[in-house]
């Protein structure tokens, strides 16, 4: 072992050996920096035992020297200069050996120092494995920044004006607090609302299931997390935040958040009542089943990628959010609770969350349906009507029964309650622009969704070291009923004449319910220090019922008529024995892991309706490869494969024709088999503390075999029937580079990064397979510079490029640019004044088929004066849509459809605000730093 120290006074005696001495050592000393012989180098030689002096010598003019005559033992060797760092090494001699030192390089006192200077500056970036972890303190922001002001400072890491996350290329789903969930699945709850000063560290990496971080093997189970660690300091005392702002037109905003902490335990409540569709309208329902099915890629300018899994049963298409179209007025409050007790042995953690949501609007869709010997216009407007009211309760209990094992409890259920009425018109057009269909749709629904959520995990370490078994069971519950109303009046054309007619009218009622119940045994057995097997064995138990019935009137106009065409009850059971065998190597900088799962699936499908069951029988396979190697503290490489099956839904399989747009038809298709998935997947990163330069790059391909796949058959009425089916040849890719630098002459920081999307999507049209090849190009940056209590500004702009084409129709391509610009500013003004203001700039290149100009300048700003101690209190007067210009706009691209959306929304109104900031240091804890 090799050690630099600045001073060593070792404290020995001269002691003279007698008996024969054999072993001897050699080498040369030279400066670290210069590469040149350091003449008259004290070498010296120490028994490590109790430093007693073995030998000394000098180093001659070449820096050369040579111990002689030496005992066999254990020894330090130690060389000195002035100026110099002392140099010592343990060594052990044998006898009749000649130790050959080769090159010793010696470092000056004033470059250690620097040294040691650098490594603080490099501490306030780690790579920790998965886990980058960022020191709040090295990034400087201004006084009651929150944490959201924090995150947009750190390398790698963007906030988009809804607040949305994204964090080395990829959307972060959870934000925790100490590792532990604080108000489950609202991220901007925490980045609003809590001080960036209370934050220690920033740890950003990908949150694996319970069970695959103990045993590591890799489920597939990943959400991008940002955990914020508290200080010490700040984890006594009770802060928070109260806003009132009311404002023209009607709009208000009222918001709390109190939070009392004191040491382990956390409390928390908040509540918001708000029509300004900038708060507390983030819920996402939970991923249940933890999969990404990568296959019928869509893309949306607003949202990037995303994928459908198609088939969809539900009397109406709202998700229970707001997603940014109409005039949402949102009631939200909740609760949390978690501690930790009896020396950390019981942990627990709860969140209530109640919300009530009404959304009003409106939207404009243009499309085009590209068809092999054809295509058709269609054009449509809705106004809807929607409100839900929901209620969430989640939470954990840890117990760590001894040293050597664990059992850990994680319930989380809701009940929603939503109603909604759509009132729609549409029509389809010719190539030729002549009339082909038009028509009226109105629906109406009532439903209630419960769902009841649970994990059990046993984890044991066993008596010899890396040896484990752990058993975890999960279950998921869905019972999702609704009622409802469709009446369509659909006109027909035959070359521009009016043909027929066709009048729905129907009662409509729906009950789906899930229950899936997940079992996993692993157990892992070490090889030796840096390797293990690891075996599992698992039942999974996949049963789901969907009874839909449509009523017609009858001749008193109630509707009691059953129409067996829209009817169906219907039953899809999945049993799966599942096992698999892998391996781990672990070792300081590399990770390997790899191996593979084998399920035997069998399908139990009963068709009620018809009396019938089918039975079939599937062998699936779910192999999994990582490895990961770490260069450094701040550069790390990762390369992950992995494959897995995806099963149809039930509402796939159901073999029921779903009416409630009779324009579009859906059909159950029971012969679906399974897809198999094969992702491959890279991540890097790499920071360089002195430059303050970062580089994060990552990319995914995924292809599928047998993929759930849409076919459709449109009719010269432009009438269309959808049903899923097995298709080869789907693909995706996905990439992302950033990079990012600090011009430190004027203190200004530059992001650059780029992305390239592609899919390729096969689909049947007209009994044609058709083969859609989609591209995306991305290319972004900003500029930040800040100077604390004067100035903060920042630029930022993207140009994405839009590239598809159908191969039923390779002389149609959807080509366009469109570009995004964010410049803002804040001033920070004498006597406590600030002017902040934002711009959002979109422009957006017109298409054959996209022709309207959709240009929007949005403009937001406010003025205010901060007041009390710490400038606690802010009283504000702010402007949104300052140029009423906020349309909303989306264009997407799927399959064979190429689709403009045009959309109420919030646009200008002016409101006078106050917010106070308070908090109340607690007692100070032993041990803790205020």
């Amino acid at each position: 072992m090799r050690k630099f120290t600045a001073s060593l006074l070792p404290l020995f005696f001269i002691f003279n050996f007698s008996f024969a001495q054999s072993a001897s050592i050699n080498g040369k000393i030279l400066d670290t920096a210069e590469k040149k012989s350091l003449p008259n180098s004290s070498v010296i030689l120490l028994r490590s035992a109790d430093s007693v002096l073995v030998k000394f010598t000098r180093t001659d003019k070449e820096g050369n020297f040579a111990l002689k005559n030496l005992p066999a033992g254990n020894f330090i060797l130690l060389v000195t200069l002035p100026k110099y760092a002392d140099y010592t090494e343990l060594l052990t001699l044998q006898d009749s050996t000649e130790k050959k030192m080769g090159n010793i390089n010696m470092i000056l006192k004033a470059q250690l120092l620097k040294e040691v200077i650098v490594r603080q500056q490099i501490s306030s970036i780690k790579i920790k494995g998965d886990t980058t972890e960022f020191t709040a303190d090295s990034f400087k922001v201004q006084p009651n920044a929150t944490v959201e002001d924090l995150l947009k400072k750190l390398p790698g890491i963007q906030i988009d004006k809804n607040g949305k996350i994204t964090a080395q290329g990829e959307t972060v789903q959870k934000v925790l607090v100490d590792g532990e969930e604080f108000f489950g699945d609202d991220p901007t709850l925490v980045t609003k609302n809590l001080r960036a000063d209370m934050i220690d560290k920033v740890q950003v990496y990908d949150k694996k299931s319970d069970q695959a971080a103990f045993t590591g093997i890799d489920d597939g189970q990943k959400e991008k997390t940002i955990n914020l660690k508290l200080k010490d300091g700040k984890k006594n005392g009770y802060f928070g935040k109260a806003q009132a702002g009311v404002g023209t037109d009607g709009y208000h905003d009222s918001q709390l958040m109190f939070n009392d902490f004191k040491n382990k335990r956390k409390f928390a409540l908040y509540g918001i009542v708000s029509n300004t569709g900038t708060s507390g309208l983030n819920w996402q329902d939970r991923n249940n089943y933890g999969e990404s099915f990568l296959s019928n890629a869509e893309y949306d300018e607003n949202n990037g990628y995303f994928f459908i899994t198609g088939g969809n049963d539900e009397l109406d298409s709202w998700d229970g959010r707001y997603n940014g179209q109409g005039y949402p007025l949102v009631q939200t409050g909740g609760l949390h609770y978690n501690n930790k007790w009896g020396d950390d042995k019981n942990n627990i953690n709860g969140n209530y969350k109640f919300m009530q949501l009404n959304v009003t609007g409106g939207s404009n869709t243009n499309s085009q349906n590209i068809l092999p010997d054809t295509f058709y216009y269609n054009n449509s407007r809705q106004n809807f009507t929607n409100q839900i009211q929901r209620n969430r309760l989640n939470g954990s209990y840890e117990y760590q029964i001894d040293s050597s094992s664990s059992i850990k409890l994680n319930l989380d259920g809701g009940i929603d309650h939503k109603t909604t009425n759509t009132i729609s018109y549409s029509e389809a057009l010719a190539s030729d622009s002549v009339r082909v269909n038009d028509g009226n749709i109105n629906n109406s629904t009532v439903g209630d969704k419960k769902t009841l959520n649970s994990n059990l995990l046993w984890k044991k370490k066993l008596q010899k070291k890396g040896r484990t078994i752990s058993i975890n069971i999960r279950e998921n519950y869905i019972d999702n009923a609704s009622t409802g109303y469709l009446y369509s009046n659909n006109s027909f054309y035959s070359k521009g004449l009016f043909s027929q007619t066709q009048l729905t009218d129907q009662y409509k009622t729906n009950n789906n319910t899930n229950t899936l119940i997940d079992t996993k045994l692993t157990y892992t057995e070490p090889l030796n220090k840096i390797s293990s097997l690891i075996a599992n064995y698992g039942i999974v138990v996949n049963n789901s019922n969907s009874a839909i019935n449509s009523f017609n009137k009858d001749n008193a106009g109630k509707y009691t008529l059953l129409d067996n065409i829209y009817s169906n009850d219907y039953g899809f059971n999945i049993l799966t024995h599942r096992t698999g065998l892998s391996y781990s190597l672990f070792q300081k900088k590399l990770k390997l892991n790899f191996g593979s799962n084998v399920g035997f699936t069998n399908f139990v499908q009963k068709n009620e309706k018809t009396d019938s069951t089918a039975t079939r029988n599937f062998v699936n396979w779910y192999p999994q490869a990582s490895i990961r190697y770490q260069f450094s503290q701040t550069r790390n490489l990762s390369l992950r494969y992995n494959g897995y099956t995806q099963q149809p839904t039930i509402q796939q399989i159901q073999p029921l024709q779903v009416n409630t747009d009779p324009l579009n038809i859906e059909i159950g298709n029971p012969n679906l088999k399974p897809a198999f998935n094969n992702n491959f997947s890279m991540y890097f990163s790499d920071w360089k503390m002195l430059r303050e330069r970062s580089i994060w790059i990552n990319a995914s391909y995924n292809f599928t075999q047998n993929n759930i796949s849409p076919s459709s058959v449109v009719d010269s009425f432009g009438k269309r029937v959808n049903q899923f089916v097995n298709l080869n040849g789907n693909q995706s890719f996905y990439s992302y580079a950033g990079y990012g630098f600090k011009i430190k002459k004027i203190d200004t920081r530059l992001n650059f990064n780029g992305s390239y999307n592609a899919f390729r999507n096969q689909s049947i049209v007209n009994n044609i397979q058709n083969s859609t090849n989609s591209n995306n190009y991305t290319f972004g940056m900003d500029i930040g510079k800040s100077k604390e209590k004067k100035y903060e500004v920042n630029l930022s702009g993207s140009a994405t490029y839009t590239d598809s084409r159908s191969s039923i129709q390779q002389s149609i391509k959807t080509q366009y640019w469109t570009y995004s610009f964010g410049p803002n500013f804040d001033i920070y003004f004498p006597l406590k004044f600030q002017l902040h203001s934002e711009w959002n700039i979109s422009l957006r290149q017109k298409t054959p088929v996209f022709t309207s100009n959709n240009n929007v300048v949005i403009w937001n700003a406010w003025a205010g004066k901060k007041f009390l101690k710490n400038d606690a209190l802010l009283i504000k007067v702010s402007g949104n849509d300052l140029l009423d210009q906020n349309t909303g706009f989306n264009r997407s691209v799927s399959s064979n459809f190429i689709s403009q959306n045009t959309y109420s929304t919030i646009r200008r109104y002016f409101m006078l605000s106050v917010s106070w900031n308070f908090t109340k240091a607690g007692t100070k804890m032993p041990g803790q730093d205020q």
